[in-house]
């Protein structure tokens, strides 16, 4: 049993990338670091064999991530009931937080988000769109040699609320770019969760018909209620690779909308399964793994629980 699945059309396989380090590094109060690693080595036990666990970013702005290489020294020795190692993905905004994830044990993928929007590059990384690219090609370079693997979030890839310029064509050449530049993993994100299924479908197919050879996921973000539609147009449009958060846990702090959040995995898994993907994860396992979320949200989200994006 694993968090990958295949059509029954076409045998493509699905990958699900569970996310809780996107669902909790916006959280007001900070999880023990124990209780962490307890719940993403439970996550690994049921089954989940890809997992957005940590992050390498200044404990100054995000807290709730200090405990990270913590984190993976006891979650480096965990592995999923077919004894493999999971692929445990750590997000990094600078050259610092690369070495820092390189360095450290059990991290198989380094994460990097890059904003099409010149407004939230500055606001995020204080960055050029010039140095942001120079650190793209750094990090391809560095994971490259280091045998790990890389996964480019591109931030903003389904509209932009800040009054700048935006199209599929401004997504498509961003893909472009990070092919040529050696990147293989792509995840587009919609950032403040304002894309309908036609723009979710419509992105992805012109990106993915830019970039052939190139693995292209989405992270969506979502009301509830349009959650599964948004999730359909994607795998209709040939998405094959999705991030997800179990019970919509996180979310945009700029979205506008409080009900805007990640899109619950156990929604993205009764969505395939409607549409007759089998997902590889038992009922039992995602009730499991539902309910040690519920208990972890209803701990520690007393607060607002708006996340950073990626």
């Amino acid at each position: 049993m694993g968090n990958q699945a295949n059509s029954n059309a076409a045998e493509e396989p699905i990958t699900i990338i569970e996310c809780p380090r996107d669902a909790w590094q916006g959280l007001r109060q900070i999880i023990p670091t124990e209780e962490k690693i307890k719940y993403l080595s439970s996550l690994v036990s049921l089954g989940f064999r890809h997992i957005d666990a940590v992050s390498f970013v200044s404990p100054k702005h995000v807290p709730q991530m200090a405990d990270s290489e913590a984190v993976m020294k006891e979650l480096s020795r965990v592995k999923t009931p077919s004894g493999e190692a999971p692929e445990i993905i750590g997000i990094i905004v600078n050259a610092q937080g690369l070495e820092r994830a390189l360095a450290t044990p059990g991290v198989t993928t380094i994460g990097y988000p890059y904003s099409i929007s010149a407004y939230f590059r500055r606001a995020n990384a204080n960055m050029s769109r010039a140095e942001t690219r120079d650190l793209v090609q750094k990090i391809q370079k560095d994971t490259k040699a280091a045998g790990k693997k890389l996964v480019v979030y591109v931030s903003m890839a389904f509209g932009n609320p800040y009054d700048e310029p935006w199209g599929p064509e401004i997504v498509e050449e961003t893909v472009v770019w990070l092919k040529d530049s050696g990147v293989r993993t792509i995840s587009l994100a919609d950032t403040v969760g304002t894309a309908s299924p036609h723009d979710v479908a419509a992105v992805y197919i012109a990106s993915k018909s830019a970039v052939a050879g190139v693995e292209i996921g989405v992270h969506l973000h979502s009301r509830p209620d349009r959650a599964a539609e948004k999730v359909l147009a994607a795998y209709e449009a040939g998405c094959r690779r999705f991030d997800g958060a179990l019970t919509g846990l996180g979310g945009c702090p700029f979205a506008g909308d409080e009900l805007v959040g990640n899109i619950p995995t156990e929604a993205i898994l009764t969505t395939l399964a409607a549409r007759g993907v089998a997902t590889g994860i038992d009922t039992k396992s995602l009730a499991i793994a539902c309910a040690m979320t519920g208990e972890l949200r209803e701990k520690y989200t007393h607060t607002e629980e708006a996340a950073k994006p990626n």
